[in-house]
């Protein structure tokens, strides 16, 4: 199975160093292949092998920053002429700036809005944030005004007060306001793929601060569509942990729905196996409702204590009077992002927010 790592390959840097060659004349295309596989560069993870290239890449380019900078932005033009078409590969192009021009905020900044149309740079402009703070934030907000859609969702998802995998910015933890003109710029963005950052950054603020997406969302109803999109996905979060107030927003009402048979098939959970419950739920309303429908999985930790984690089922309209008989499934398949310790464990019906049953479960193959 071919490792991420592996997009940094030979083949890869021969024709990187071809193209580098047009914009820096002199420059022997081959050197930077053999320079930058080095004899540790088998060694190294995906991420080491991007730091690398870099460092690799700043031997190449002029030695003042901005001339550097320019520089790169004509080496995007010919890797597009040369039928390159950005890629994860080219995440060192946004670290270059990250890492060397960190004191050159005006060519940094537009290199920035430049390289994002290339190769997303929501990581490299966030020491940029922590650094120059407000300063930065005016840059973004103009960016959230950009014809091109790259740099409007950079404007979102790189001042996101929560990015996954990234520098943190605590001023924006703290305090959300600066970032709200940015996003009010953004609330009816025609392009989906900014729309689905404005409702991530927006389920961010909802982990500090609850009432400013409430306020959003009052703000924002009913301007269209895809606005109330935006808060639907923003809202996940507090769905989950049944907020009350958001659950109201959305008629998330949890009157005059009925439940029955909340039955656990696999008791007794295997290692790789899966936990398999059923239930039936019913309108008993003479009107139609909307029931969103969850699960939680209390999941046994290292300390012995249980911790829930909510997974959607579905969500949509029930007729008066319907009732439904649901199956699900749960999967104990390792993954990466969490470890299964074996003991007993919890399962909850959840219904509009508000959880109705809980039942037993073991996983593992010991007894208990």
């Amino acid at each position: 199975m071919a490792l991420i790592k592996d997009i940094y390959s030979k083949e890869f840097y021969d024709r990187f160093s071809k193209s580098l060659a047009v914009v820096r004349p002199g420059n022997n295309a081959a050197s930077f292949t053999r320079k930058v596989m080095n004899k540790n560069f088998a060694g190294m993870e995906w991420k080491e092998r991007m730091q690398h290239t870099t460092v690799t890449l700043h031997d190449y380019l002029p030695e003042k920053f901005p001339a550097a900078a320019r520089t790169i932005t004509k080496l995007i033009r010919q890797l597009r002429k040369d039928g390159w078409n950005g890629g994860l590969e080219f995440m060192f192009l946004p670290d270059y700036i990250a890492t060397y021009g960190l004191d050159h905020f005006d060519a940094s900044a537009e290199a920035l809005e430049e390289i994002t149309q290339f190769i997303s740079a929501e990581f490299a402009v966030r020491p940029f944030l922590l650094k120059y703070g407000q300063r930065m934030l005016e840059v973004m907000t103009g960016w959230s005004m950009h014809p091109h859609y790259a740099v409007r969702r950079l404007a979102s998802e790189g001042s996101r007060p929560r990015l996954p995998w990234a520098m943190a910015i605590p001023s924006l933890k703290a305090d959300p306001a600066p970032l709200f003109p940015l996003l009010e710029n953004l609330k009816t963005d025609p392009h989906e793929w900014v729309r689905r950052s404005v409702a991530n950054h927006i389920n961010d603020i909802a982990k500090d601060h609850p009432h400013v997406v409430l306020q959003f969302a009052k703000n924002w109803k009913n301007i269209s569509a895809e606005t109330d999109g935006i808060i639907r996905h923003g809202s996940r979060t507090l769905l989950k942990k049944g907020h009350p107030e958001i659950l109201a927003y959305f008629g998330l009402d949890d009157k005059g729905i009925g439940w029955q048979d909340f039955t656990i098939h696999t008791p007794k959970v295997k290692e790789h196996d899966k936990l398999k419950f059923s239930f039936s739920v019913q309108n008993q309303t003479k009107k139609p409702v909307t029931i969103r429908l969850e699960y939680a999985v209390h999941f046994l930790r290292a300390n012995g204590q249980l911790s829930p984690k909510v997974f959607k089922i579905s969500e949509r309209s029930y007729a008066a009077g319907e009732l439904v008989t649901l199956t699900r499934e749960h999967s104990f398949k390792p993954i990466t992002t969490r470890v299964y310790y074996q003991g007993p464990h919890k399962v909850s019906l959840i219904i509009n927010g508000r959880e109705k049953e809980v039942a037993d479960f073991v996983y593992g193959s010991r007894k208990y």
